[in-house]
């Protein structure tokens, strides 16, 4: 008892305890000042017009309701500290509003409740924030079309399990990335139409007994559809989910190149020279440039996919209902874990854009690399109509001898070759020494490579067309979406102040 006791001295007797408001409740209310109260007062103001139209508040009841909602002083709302007089930013903006309205702004929680609402404002901050990712992403797009662009016929070696494998370029490489965030743009977008689905109506659960427009509430709030079974509209926390793993997936989804990037910046590969803006210099290594800015972009993608994790194991085996763990505690990952990955979309399009490329350099050691000699493999099936597997046992019984001589690729003579055919097949080939430079030279490798999607130049500025268009497709829904989203702030204000002033 003593210890108890001394608890209840503490933390005091009375709701809320103080490390209750410590942990959770101050914390909360400080979420919700920067992120809930301006999608609160939204649906404040489409509740009341929308009550006014069904004809269940009357003229002067909705017009004092107006001059409170008016009468709210946002930033004043914004400064305020948690004092624990009221359990949350709710009841907080429902007393004042009962403070301007008194008996009459009570008929504003007409129809609804708390559960509705919360998902509802949830919903709109979240599509708000997915907007803005997308944005982003549709930014770094941009820039690695253009880089795509620039480097059409910058040739390098690809590699397969870490190793040299075949001669490709820095567009084809570049070019896949693109469709990579291609694809996690799509998921962003359906995370995003998932998201846009109004709640409002479902009240606590059952929706209600007066006849409101749950249809109405959802245009004026500006989503695209009605979440209909009222049960899983309170409950269902997949829309949250979604949004959570297509950012998961895009974080690590450009982490992996990122990854590449960073080992492409070091002396030994020495492909790529970040510009001065996102390099640091050793405090004692004069000749170290670090190109730190894709460091950093490795680390934070990681806690990008760490945070949107946590949602989903905080989902997982919860009851499927309205609880806190879907609610209020799991949304500031799913913020964090997006602001991450957007600002990394947006970094990383200003260090691709500015890096400069070591052509020659790559195209020296492409030249001089055993990667092109799929390309001999093949060329001896074409000239002297043996099957692959005799043709490839010829090359690599060359590629073992000159390795052993410790010759470049580009020094393979025809009687190198020829040796290593009579061993193989008894006899020398038909193919020229004419044919064998152009087998093992890396720029015809990839020129004849012309199938779709490979790397030959006019293939990959076909390809960049094609996702050129599909991006400025993409630009302009997101344009026409945050028009809707302005368009409807202004509607449902321009109601409210016409009634507080009539």
């Amino acid at each position: 008892m003593e210890y108890r006791e001394r608890i209840f001295q503490q933390e005091g007797e009375r709701f809320p305890g103080k490390t209750y408001v410590e942990a959770v409740l101050e914390p909360a209310f400080n979420e919700a000042k920067n992120h809930l109260l301006g999608p609160m007062m939204a649906i404040n103001k489409a509740h009341l017009i929308m009550l006014r139209e069904q004809e269940l508040l009357t003229e002067e009841e909705t017009k004092a309701i107006a001059r409170s909602l008016v009468g709210i002083e946002m930033e004043e709302l914004r400064r305020s500290a948690y004092t624990g007089q009221f359990e949350d930013l709710f009841f907080q903006v429902e007393s004042r509003l009962l403070e301007l309205a008194p008996d009459v702004a009570g008929n504003l929680h007409l129809a609804r409740s708390r559960n509705d609402m919360g998902i509802a404002i949830y919903r709109m901050v979240l599509r708000d924030k997915l907007l803005v990712a997308l944005g982003s992403a549709l930014y770094l797009k941009e820039h690695l079309l253009l880089f795509a662009q620039e480097h059409a016929e910058t040739v390098m070696i690809g590699y397969t399990h870490t190793q040299q494998a075949q001669p490709t370029t820095m567009a084809h490489y570049i070019m896949a990335a693109v469709d990579l965030l291609s694809r996690d743009i799509q998921r962003l977008k359906n995370a995003y139409q998932t998201c846009n689905r109004s709640p409002m109506g479902a009240a606590a659960l059952t929706t209600s007994g007066f006849a409101i427009s749950r249809e109405r509430m959802k245009e004026l709030l500006g989503f695209d559809e009605l979440v209909e079974n009222s049960y899983d509209a309170v409950c269902g926390a997949d829309y949250l989910g979604e949004a959570a793993t297509a950012v998961q997936l895009a974080a690590i989804n450009l982490g992996r190149t990122v990854q590449d990037m960073l080992l492409w910046c070091t002396q030994e590969f020495a492909v790529l020279k970040v510009a001065s803006p996102y390099v640091q210099i050793s405090s004692i290594m004069p000749q170290k440039r670090n190109p730190v800015s894709f460091e950093h972009m490795r680390s934070l993608l990681s806690s990008s996919a760490g945070n949107a994790a946590a949602v989903l194991t905080m989902m997982h085996n919860t009851p499927f209902g309205d609880i806190v763990d879907t609610e209020d505690d799991m949304q500031p990952y799913v913020w964090k874990s997006m602001s991450v990955l957007e600002q990394m979309y947006r970094l990383m399009a200003c260090v691709v854009g500015t890096m400069e490329v070591n052509k020659e350099g790559l195209l020296e050691r492409a030249k001089g690399s055993f990667a092109t000699v799929t390309e001999l493999a093949d060329t001896i099936v074409r000239t002297d109509h043996l099957s692959f597997r005799n043709s490839h046992h010829i090359v690599s019984r060359v590629v073992k001898e000159a390795m052993a001589a410790g010759m470049r690729a580009d020094e393979i003579s025809l009687e190198l070759v020829n040796r290593a055919a009579r061993e193989v097949i008894g006899k020398d080939l038909v193919m020229t020494a004419e044919e064998l430079r152009l087998a093992l030279d890396p720029v015809h490798f990839v020129k004849i490579r012309k199938l779709p999607g490979g790397p030959n130049a006019d293939e990959i500025k076909r390809m960049i067309a094609q996702r050129t268009t599909t991006l400025q497709a993409d630009a302009a829904w997101l344009a026409q979406e945050k028009q809707g989203r302005e368009q409807m702030w202004k509607e449902l204000d321009q109601r409210i102040a016409d009634w507080s002033v009539g």
